[in-house]
């Protein structure tokens, strides 16, 4: 099905090969500075997608110039916790695919593990964590998406994660864990999860990271750190802070995303 919604794009997704795609999570859809926009959907005209009912994003496809390259944006996710099935939450990097974009950089906003991550860190992703039970190839055998049992030794490209850490000031590295949500992590959940050996803790990025991964694409993903997770701090946890957390963090967000895609080939 996305093959024909690719094709029924307007003309300006196919006059140039785009270079990148872009999955922005919470708080991330105010980081972009283009140098020209070429193209705006609102979701409703992505048939199957649907609109994300989270507030913080944005819900529209933008394609532009930013860095000097071409970029298809994804302004907005959807969640697999907003009880879409996992073909929507996976819907934008296989729209990528079906365009013929070789890299996504995917985007979030995180809970911190890692108690030498104060809110506004910016983390890139190395490996990630996927305890839930939930995996996007699930179901029938799509030959598109790569052979029956991906290897993910490596979703998240070295180079391209070396370049994020170049790209920006005391960018971290470390390890994401998914949780489902919406609920966040208890206190038990998250000392066995950074016994475990992950660094930050959020609701998406590792579903569209592992079919992308497993078609073929070269994957990034960046957090940034909103808070500390549940039981590291004094305060309760809220959606409010994470949006205000990533306010404080945005320029130096906007900085690192442009910075990354001059650099890219």
């Amino acid at each position: 099905m996305l093959e024909a919604v690719a094709g029924n794009l307007p003309k300006a997704f196919r006059e140039a090969p785009i270079v990148c795609g872009l999955v922005l999570g919470s708080g991330w859809g105010d980081v972009l500075r283009p140098e020209a926009l070429h193209a705006r959907l609102p979701y409703a005209a992505l048939e199957g997608f649907g609109a994300s009912t989270v507030a913080g994003h944005h819900g529209e496809l933008l394609l532009m110039t930013l860095g000097g390259k071409r970029v298809a944006a994804f302004s907005g996710r959807r969640h697999y916790y907003e009880g879409c099935d996992l073909g929507q939450v996976v819907y934008p990097v296989e729209l990528l695919r079906c365009l013929g974009v070789p890299a996504v950089l995917l985007t979030n906003a995180a809970g911190g593990l890692n108690p030498g991550f104060a809110p506004g860190t910016l983390m890139a992703v190395e490996d990630h964590l996927n305890l839930t039970g939930v995996n996007p190839l699930r179901g029938p055998h799509r030959p598109e998406w790569g052979p029956r049992f991906p290897d993910l030794s490596r979703v998240y490209d070295p180079a391209l994660t070396d370049l994020l850490v170049r790209s920006g000031e005391d960018v971290r590295r470390g390890v994401y864990a998914f949780s489902v949500g919406p609920s966040y992590e208890t206190p038990a959940e998250v000392r066995a999860l950074r016994a475990l050996g992950g660094d930050a803790v959020g609701m998406s990025t590792v579903p569209e990271a592992i079919v992308a991964h497993a078609a073929g694409l070269r994957v990034a993903a960046l957090s940034c750190v909103t808070n500390p997770a549940a039981g590291l701090g004094a305060e309760p946890l809220s959606h409010a802070e994470v949006l205000a957390a990533s306010e404080a963090a945005k320029p130096r967000m906007a900085a690192l995303v442009a910075a990354f895609l001059r650099g890219l080939p």
